[in-house]
């Protein structure tokens, strides 16, 4: 007498694999059943009282003409996608006691019309440690000028290059209190991106002015120790200051030099004052100019060095931002609430919903760049 077991039975088309082979549904009968085993059911969240479902999305006199949410892209060039602008980019980070936010978005006119977006916003650190300068740029092409989103994007990147290269001294200057050398050397490597640009212009069979874009730079140091804040350009836009509630515009219309001697701008500190350089390329009876008069750009360029305090919130932005700013009461009232009264600064995706902050009769590209200091 054996004791080895027979082995255990297959199932065949009898079984129960058979039956569902045969009975189709039964097979999605069992499978409706499985799933509904495997995947609780859960309850719908109700909305709490007095809870907003989305952020404010305009401000002012009625709604803006235009939808809040972009409509078309722009036509692409199947040999150039490289040329291609996204509608929105954002960035941010934290140093010492600084915590930065940046944003460029298309302008509501731009998006329904499939345009691209014209600003342009490069952020950069140079060196490591407490050595180490933040670039933030931001640039706006000429309005209705073919191409006016790459001389933007030229503008940003050969002006960064240039500060790049030359960060270390920078740097020491900003660190050492040095704003002459600052000025002057932040001066020519300006001058010598918009020659850059003049010459790309040329070489596109354009006129200079077609092919231009307003810059305005914030120029950081990482040391903690160093509240130095620089900010230099050319061109449109806006620098605000949020100082205990209250916005401060340190971005005055430019002035003849004469009248600028002695004079500080508004919230002007023990480093700096608001003087403007404006240089016509016209040199001074007995000197020689220290840059050729074709490598000027044609608006003066901007300086100031401020030195900042805990609490601050500090603005740059392009003029689709700032015009805004300066012209509809009820948008500087929003941002100073929600910027000045918090205890810590907006994450990014808060930051944008902020930025975006529409108001009717303001429909170009917006780009900021905000630092809030702890």
């Amino acid at each position: 007498m054996s004791d080895v077991s027979d082995p255990p039975a297959t199932p065949d088309a009898s079984g129960a694999f058979g039956a569902f082979a045969s009975d189709p549904a039964a097979a999605c009968e069992s499978a409706a059943s499985l799933e509904a085993a495997v995947v609780p059911q859960v309850p719908r969240p109700r909305r709490r009282e007095g809870v907003r479902s989305r952020a404010q999305e305009y401000v002012g006199q009625g709604p803006p003409t235009y939808e809040a949410e972009p409509t078309a892209w722009p036509a692409a060039d199947p040999g150039g996608l490289e040329d291609l602008v996204p509608d929105t980019v954002l960035d941010g980070a934290r140093y010492g006691a600084m915590t930065l936010r940046a944003v460029s978005l298309r302008g509501d006119s731009a998006r329904y019309r499939g345009e691209p977006r014209r600003d342009a916003l490069l952020t950069a650190r140079f060196g490591s440690g407490d050595g180490a300068v933040l670039l933030v740029a931001v640039a706006s092409g000429a309005r209705a000028a073919e191409g006016a989103h790459r001389a933007a994007r030229d503008i940003c990147a050969w002006l960064g290059s240039a500060v790049g290269r030359s960060h270390a001294r920078l740097g020491e200057d900003i660190r050492a209190g040095r704003r002459g050398e600052l000025r002057s050397g932040l001066h020519r490597l300006t001058d010598r991106s918009y020659g850059r640009l003049r010459s790309r212009a040329a070489e596109l069979g354009l006129p200079p002015a077609e092919y231009t874009a307003a810059l305005r730079c914030l120029l950081l140091p990482a040391d903690p120790r160093c509240r130095t804040r620089v900010f230099f350009g050319v061109g449109g836009g806006g620098l605000f200051r949020l100082r205990e509630g209250a916005w401060q515009d340190l971005d005055p219309a430019p002035r003849p030099a004469a009248a600028d001697q002695g004079a500080d701008g508004p919230g002007g500190d023990a480093l700096c004052d608001d003087r403007i350089t404006v240089d016509l390329g016209i040199p001074t009876p007995g000197t020689t100019p220290v840059i050729d008069p074709e490598e000027v750009p044609t608006e003066p360029f901007r300086f100031r060095a401020a030195v900042a305090r805990p609490g601050d919130a500090l603005l740059l932005c392009s003029a689709g931002l700032a015009e805004p700013l300066r012209g509809e009461p009820a948008l500087a009232d929003a941002l100073a609430e929600r910027w000045g009264t918090r205890a810590q600064p907006p994450g990014l995706a808060e930051f944008l919903s902020d930025a975006q902050l529409r108001v009717k009769g303001y429909a170009d590209d917006r780009t900021a760049a905000a630092i809030w200091e702890a």
